[in-house]
């Protein structure tokens, strides 16, 4: 049989549980279908600069695969309408802090003696898988600023290697074996897209708010514009680079 006393700590406890539950229940969050995304399209306008064709003679395995469509530089890739690819779009200003890095692994790939693709975007601590598809030994050889420098040797048949970035920076990579092998990995925080050859690219799990978009292409540099994102509703943001 209950006290005096033992029914009043019990009632200040039932008291608390219950503004604990009203604190839960009232505090806002965004789901994932609240979040909404991001659409838009990158443009060259003017002239593409001429790509350079590669030369890949001195490694006779990748330049068979090219014998019927020899390959060039890829530092501006333009389609058919103008479209430009590789354009890294990610959120330079707004983001709350805590956004948790994605748990889908990306990939970047050796094969054909290039890096596919050539602009591979991941957010800050995210999985980078390197992959080698080629019958021939490759260094994969990362020039950042602000990340630890590393270069590691992966020849074929070499299961991938899984590496992550503690710092957001955009890091050209390179091959000490095949000079011709140029990339980027663009390590951003939170959300981002990369541009196809249509020059469409398309962020997801945007969080409902005012944010500033950063467009990264790495002959033309920056560009900015800001954009509101609704819940569970698209937003749209289109950028045009000029052409040099």
């Amino acid at each position: 049989m209950k006290t005096p006393r033992g029914y009043k700590l019990a009632a200040i406890l039932s008291a608390l549980v219950l503004v604990a539950l009203g604190t839960l229940l009232l505090e806002p969050k965004v789901s994932a279908a609240a979040s909404g995304t991001i659409t838009g399209t990158i443009k060259l306008e003017g002239t593409a600069p001429h790509q350079k064709p590669i030369d890949m003679s001195k490694e006779p395995s990748c330049a068979a695969i090219h014998k019927d469509k020899p390959v060039t530089m890829e530092t501006v890739v333009v389609g058919p309408n103008g479209g430009l690819a590789d354009v890294v779009v990610y959120i330079s200003q707004g983001l709350s802090g805590n956004e948790a890095a994605s748990s889908a692994a990306v990939e970047i790939n050796q094969k054909g003696c290039q890096y596919i693709p050539h602009v591979v975007a991941l957010d800050v601590d995210q999985h980078m898988k390197v992959v080698n598809s080629d019958q021939t030994s490759h260094n994969i050889h990362p020039q950042p600023k602000t990340n630890a420098e590393w270069n590691k040797s992966q020849p074929p048949g070499a299961p991938p290697f899984d590496v992550t970035w503690k710092s957001a920076e955009m890091i050209p990579v390179k091959c000490n074996i095949h000079p011709w092998m140029h990339g980027y990995i663009a390590v951003v925080k939170g959300p981002y897209g990369v541009s196809d050859e249509s020059g469409a690219f398309k962020m997801e799990g945007v969080a409902p708010g005012s944010y500033t978009l950063t467009a990264w292409q790495e002959t033309y540099g920056t560009q900015t514009q800001t954009v509101t994102v609704a819940a569970g509703k698209p937003a749209s943001a289109d950028f045009t680079f000029k052409a040099k």
